[in-house]
């Protein structure tokens, strides 16, 4: 009787097993079973079907098949996954690219474009995306910025880069300068992926190098990228990789969808076809809403369009130190759920009682049924923004901002209480020698005239040390509010009372009528796919604001003298290794 009651409790313990085992199973392919039963009727709506010719686009099972293993036929004679994982990590693990020091975790860092093939010119105008509308009411008329000829003549964006403040050089650049030593650090070679037939983004045909390595030129859009990041800057102005890169972010094929651990509010990794990632930040307001006037700035939204403006604000002000941002609408169910792994992201998917495809993710603020994302019907705008390299080629510092603020409800950083508060600074490594300072004087104005308060911390590349630029990252907390000026933003240059000339002479130039620079954001932001990508009166306020920063200045020089105000970096006998 004894070893009756064994053996039946031996054998209730494998059903147990068996049925854990195909509840398992069962969990796994439910994303493809319930696309499955989407599709028969292969009606067009919220169902989001795919058309016969999508039917093999890659789930959670198949998005990542066995080398040499196509996921569909467009994918044929791409690499290995682990080919390029010396250049970037592609780990679905939202934790990859980031550091560990900040408040709010700071991000790093479709097939391949058409555009060539149809005749347009890289720097054309992007065609919108056909399921786009506009989603704010103009409140009057606007002069708009004529729209760029195919040489750039009519462009005002192309004469204020034909300015000679826009056309000095930066230093000759040493092996020390540049992030990567293209010879040595980075090297892609088909023959190592055992696929020679790699579908470079270049002329299609281009031979290899006598070494047996592919030319630069071949290289993905964002491995050029980064690959030209050196000392001085994040980019050169007219490194055409970057045009190239933005309009890859807006076109290349999603294949994989992850959540961004950290932060307060949703992101998601995306990677594309050609291996490279980017940060999606989802809509969530529209133009003309401004931020709630009872909302902290550190509850504040974040805002995809507030990316994308910071990104052509700051190539604008010629800083060059925000990566490539653009806008694009998604997919929500063939770019996003259908792709991810992360089964916490999947299984937040719902259709909302208006028959929209909606989620909510993961997150501190704002991620709940409350708060979902919902498309129309399944149709979402976001921002997204190219990424660094991995931090496994080129680790970054994060440093904390001196001005930052308290996030507190009710306590005021010191910087609030002590005027003086600069002279401490100064005297405190890296400020106290070097142009850190300057630098941090840019990023204030920057960050005024988007009318951004969350700068808490900032990043610099480690192997540059102190002397080099500081990386304006996460600005999504700008552009919210147009007819209110955060005058606190400008504390920093009050205190300091310093600036650089190159940067002061810039400003004069974007604040006169000719180089007005409202109009100038208005002609580089309809360039983007989701243009109109600012409210009108969020440009009219970047004038309004930049005259509040020539005002500060001038003030200082009345009290200060130029001299000991205006750092001189224009002139070849004071250019020192630290400047930009």
């Amino acid at each position: 009787m004894k070893m009756i009651l064994v053996r039946r409790f031996r054998v209730l313990i494998l059903m147990v097993f068996l049925l854990a085992c195909a509840l398992h199973i069962v969990l796994d392919l439910l994303p493809k079973l319930e696309r499955r039963a989407a599709r028969p009727s292969g009606e067009p709506g919220c169902s989001c079907a795919q058309p016969a010719a999508e039917a093999a686009a890659p789930g959670w099972a198949q998005a990542r098949g066995r080398a040499g293993e196509p996921s569909a036929a467009g994918d044929a004679g791409w690499p290995n996954k682990h080919t390029l994982r010396i250049l970037q990590d592609f780990s679905s693990d939202p934790a990859s690219n980031l550091t560990s020091h900040s408040l709010e975790k700071l991000p790093p860092a479709a097939e391949p474009a058409e555009r060539a093939s149809k005749g347009q010119e890289p720097g054309a105008p992007r065609p919108r995306d056909p399921a786009h509308k506009p989603l704010l009411r103009d409140p009057g008329p606007w002069r708009s910025a004529p729209p760029p000829g195919p040489s750039g003549d009519g462009s005002l964006l192309a004469r204020l880069f034909e300015h000679p403040l826009y056309r000095g050089a930066i230093p000759p650049l040493t092996e020390d300068d540049v992030l990567f030593n293209v010879n040595s650090d980075i090297r892609f070679n088909p023959k190592a992926a055992e696929n020679p037939d790699w579908p470079r983004e270049g002329a299609e045909g281009e031979e290899l190098l006598p070494t047996g390595e592919v030319a630069l030129d071949s290289y993905p859009n964002w491995l050029r990228f980064h690959i030209g990041i050196n000392r001085y800057e994040l980019y050169s102005r007219h490194n055409p990789a970057i045009e190239a890169l933005l309009q890859d972010l807006g076109s290349q094929k999603i294949t994989s969808v992850a959540m961004k651990s950290g932060g307060t509010q949703l992101k998601l990794i995306m990677t594309f076809q050609n291996y490279g990632q980017a940060l999606f930040k989802p809509m969530k307001q529209t133009r003309e809403q401004e931020t709630p006037p009872d909302f902290f700035y550190f509850s504040d939204y974040e805002r995809h369009n507030a990316e994308i403006a910071a990104f052509h604000l700051d190539r604008i002000l010629d800083f060059r130190r925000v990566p490539p941002v653009a806008g694009r609408m998604v997919n929500m169910t063939k770019e996003i759920r259908d792709v991810t792994r992360d089964k916490k992201l999947w299984r937040t998917f719902f259709v909302s009682p208006a028959n929209n495809i909606c989620f909510y993710g993961e997150c501190s603020y704002y991620c709940s049924t409350e708060h979902a994302l919902c498309g129309r019907p399944d149709q979402i705008e976001g921002s997204l923004a190219a990424f660094l390299p991995d931090l496994s080629l080129a680790k970054r510092k994060t440093w904390r901002n001196p001005w930052r603020r308290s996030y507190h409800k009710r306590k005021k950083a010191e910087w609030e209480v002590d005027p003086d508060y600069c002279e401490e600074v100064k005297q405190t490594p890296p400020y106290d020698s070097g142009h850190r300072v300057l630098d941090i004087m840019d990023m204030t104005i920057f960050d005024f005239l988007m009318g951004n308060m969350d700068r808490h911390h900032y990043e610099t590349f480690e192997k540059f040390g102190n002397e080099t630029f500081i990386i304006h990252l996460d600005n999504g907390r700008g552009f919210g509010k147009y007819a209110h000026d955060e005058l606190s933003i400008l504390v920093p240059l009050q205190q300091c009372c310093r600036i650089r000339k190159s940067t002061y002479l810039r400003l004069q130039l974007l604040a006169k009528d000719e180089y007005k620079l409202s109009l100038l954001m208005a002609e580089s932001l309809q360039r983007d796919r989701v243009a109109p990508v600012l409210f009108r009166l969020h440009l009219e306020a970047l004038d309004r604001r930049l005259r509040i920063v020539l005002q500060a200045v001038r003030d200082c020089v009345e009290r200060d003298g130029l001299r000991s105000v205006v750092e001189d970096d224009l002139d070849p006998g004071h250019r020192t290794s630290t400047e930009r």
